[in-house]
């Protein structure tokens, strides 16, 4: 049996009006899953994570990560100038040999191996995870300047929808045989950011994104279904209000998506002046911002906007938010700071990995669904596996469709926040 923290399904049923009493002692039994997963459980590998931070597809099979997940986002491929799709990194993707003790099966690519690098280990941990789903992510913060253009015209958008297909899913890669990379992924995840609303700096954005968006994804559905019914699409979709209403007509794009995962995560960072909440389940009554940001009101604005309960995808962080120069006191929440905290790869972030062995002082707010570290000097707020517990136990409370990680190397060797979604969401 697999036990759940008490504590974690009272918070989240006093947020949902439910009595305490009302709630099984015991949440899932493995007998469940004779009847298959009920619960997506998504997790991004990142495409340069193979260089300085050492993490391969194989590390996901080590962990024991794989076979704990529905899916793998493999992030990301870019949208080009020429409205096309395009790889971010051949050599990363498809070129680079991989020696013995990086491959999946442990033996290394052959010189004369047409498909090689991370696509040719996906294929391997497909092989050895039969249920496993891959899916290319196109986009993400630096790839989306182009989406706009892309999808701007009937005949734009059914070039770019062609051209993903030929690229990802029919695998006709560039100098390589046609077909090479067939069979590694098994749909699209559209990672753009953002239609309508400012993203990345330099981004072409227009009003007419939120209706072109809905257009794309009904030809993009429709050249999929013409090569593969059996291939999924799904959407990463933003947490604020402000972003849903300038970019998705929500109604009509969750009938053509197979589920959307929502950004339950960024909801206060160093780029603000004062210490924040980097992916509160529930709405802090301390928060002295004028507009409270959760994963609970993010997920009651898909719905109240027609977005079915089962095709949300709650995504929850393996990675917290810092900042620096803290002062004031108390536990540092809501105290102003002097800037981003230093991290190992960017200031003001860090991954799971490195804080849960940080010092100081940690705090737990089970009401609000938060965790957070404070030393007097620096602040990091971020997930652990209490905190995912409490999430999946919501998920499973409101009927949802599952959880979404980012990014898997940022976990734990023991791939302990994998495993405490895992756990829950079966």
């Amino acid at each position: 049996m697999v036990r759940l923290p008490r504590y974690a399904l009272v918070a989240a049923a006093m947020a949902l009006g439910l009595t305490v009493t009302a709630l099984p002692a015991q949440a899932h039994s493995q007998t469940a899953g004779a009847h298959g997963d009920r619960y997506k459980r998504v997790g991004y590998f990142i495409q340069w994570g193979i260089y300085a931070r050492d993490f391969h597809v194989k590390d996901l099979d080590v962990s024991g990560a794989a076979r704990k997940l529905t899916h793998v986002n493999y992030a990301f491929g870019n949208v080009a100038q020429d409205g096309t799709c395009v790889s971010a990194d051949a050599w990363a993707d498809w070129q680079r040999p991989v020696p013995a003790e990086q491959s999946v099966d442990g033996v290394a690519d052959a010189d004369d191996q047409p498909l090689k690098g991370n696509l040719n280990q996906l294929k391997e941990l497909k092989a050895k995870h039969p249920g496993l789903k891959v899916l290319i992510s196109l986009g993400g913060w630096t790839g989306s300047k182009y989406f706009s253009d892309a999808v701007l015209t009937p005949e734009s958008r059914a070039k770019l929808a062609a051209s993903c297909i030929g690229l990802w899913l029919k695998g006709d890669l560039p100098g390589l045989p046609a077909g090479t990379g067939a069979g590694v992924f098994d749909g699209i995840d559209l990672d753009w950011e953002w239609p309508g609303s400012a993203g990345a700096e330099g981004n072409v954005i227009r009003p007419e994104d939120k209706r072109n968006f809905t257009l794309f994804v009904a030809e993009l559905r429709r050249q999929m279904d013409a090569f593969d019914r059996r291939s999924e699409l799904t959407a990463f979709l933003p947490a604020a209000a402000a972003k849903i209403d300038a970019g998705y007509e929500v109604r009509q794009v969750f009938k053509l998506l197979d589920f959307a995962t929502i950004q339950g995560y960024d909801l206060h960072g160093p780029w603000e002046p004062q210490t924040g909440h980097n992916g509160n389940l529930f709405t802090d009554p301390r928060d002295p911002n004028p507009v409270r940001f959760s994963v609970d009101q993010t997920v009651r604005d898909y719905i109240q906007r027609g977005a079915p309960k089962r095709k949300l995808v709650v995504g929850v962080p393996a990675y917290g938010q810092g900042w620096t120069g803290v002062t004031g006191g108390g536990d540092g929440l809501y105290r102003p700071a002097t800037g981003p905290a230093p991290g190992t790869w960017a200031a003001g972030t860090e991954d799971y990995k490195v804080l849960v062995s940080k010092p100081g002082k940690r705090y737990r707010d089970l009401r609000t669904g938060a965790l957070w570290l404070y030393d007097g000097t620096d602040f990091w707020s971020y997930d652990d596996p209490a905190v995912l517990t409490q999430k999946a136990a919501y998920i499973r409370l409101k009927g949802l469709g599952g959880s979404m990680m980012w990014s898997l190397d940022q976990d734990d060797a023991k791939a302990s926040l994998t495993s405490a979604l895992y756990a829950v969401l079966r």
